[in-house]
């Protein structure tokens, strides 16, 4: 395996990445909530981009980087990229964001328009702790939220529930990127899988919507949130050839 380095954020805590050296574009690779930078796609990613620049890393809180996740937000995480961006890599560089990453993405591509060569989302989670998960609670997890400051939530994919914060659904307020036109001129291509308990294809459409005609979107009808059967991978991997074939 790739050794693991990290990182000092100005606060002390340290990010855990690692890095491949080779030609651009580069690709940074940016996972989803409560996921690590060792998943499946993000290992078939490091695999494929032999003699390519990647990056792949874990936002404070999550997987090799320190952190408590009960502090983390979308400010923070959002934090961590840029400084990713900014630190690990050079020139142009496509971003591949699943799930939350998606959302981060385009975040990023946003404060740094002129770093960032496209988009690949995967099942992308824009908004996601408003428009996806407190749209979605009931009023007792409303009220625990609200009142004790955090609920937590069954998980379909880790035996133990994670909380939700207070402080993670105020703060993805200031970053909600649904209500208009999301401007952006690099190409960007999203997959989308139909049978997803977690983000509806439905939203991936939404997120379409916003950005500009260089937009394409997939969809997988058996597809499930992950999207990490091998013949998904294969179509990941595919889509990424086609962005960045000369």
């Amino acid at each position: 395996m790739t050794d693991v380095d990290t990182f000092q954020r100005h606060d002390g805590e340290r990010i855990a990445y690692i890095r491949r050296s080779g030609r651009g574009p580069g690709v940074v690779w940016l996972g989803g909530f409560k996921s690590e930078m060792t998943g499946t796609k993000a290992r078939a990613l490091d695999a494929w981009a032999a003699g390519r620049a990647f990056v792949r890393f874990d936002y404070f809180g999550h997987g090799a980087s320190t952190g408590d996740f009960r502090n983390g937000t979308v400010t923070r995480w959002l934090g961590d990229t840029l400084a990713v961006l900014d630190s690990l890599t050079e020139g142009p560089q496509l971003l591949v964001g699943s799930s939350m990453g998606g959302w981060l993405a385009a975040l990023a591509a946003l404060a740094r328009p002129e770093r960032v060569a496209g988009l690949l989302l995967i099942a992308p989670a824009l908004d996601f702790t408003e428009a996806l998960l407190w749209a979605s609670l009931d009023d007792a997890a409303r009220t625990s939220i609200t009142e004790r400051g955090e609920w937590l939530r069954p998980s379909l994919y880790d035996p133990s529930p994670y909380p939700i914060t207070r402080a993670l659904i105020e703060d993805g307020r200031k970053h909600l990127l649904l209500g208009g036109p999301i401007d952006l001129r690099c190409p960007v291509r999203i997959i989308q899988g139909m049978a997803d308990p977690d983000v509806a294809w439905q939203h991936a459409m939404r997120v379409m919507d916003c950005f500009g005609d260089d937009t394409e979107l997939t969809l997988v009808k058996a597809g499930d949130h992950r999207l990490s059967k091998p013949h998904e991978i294969a179509l990941i991997l595919r889509t990424l050839d086609a962005m960045l074939a000369p």
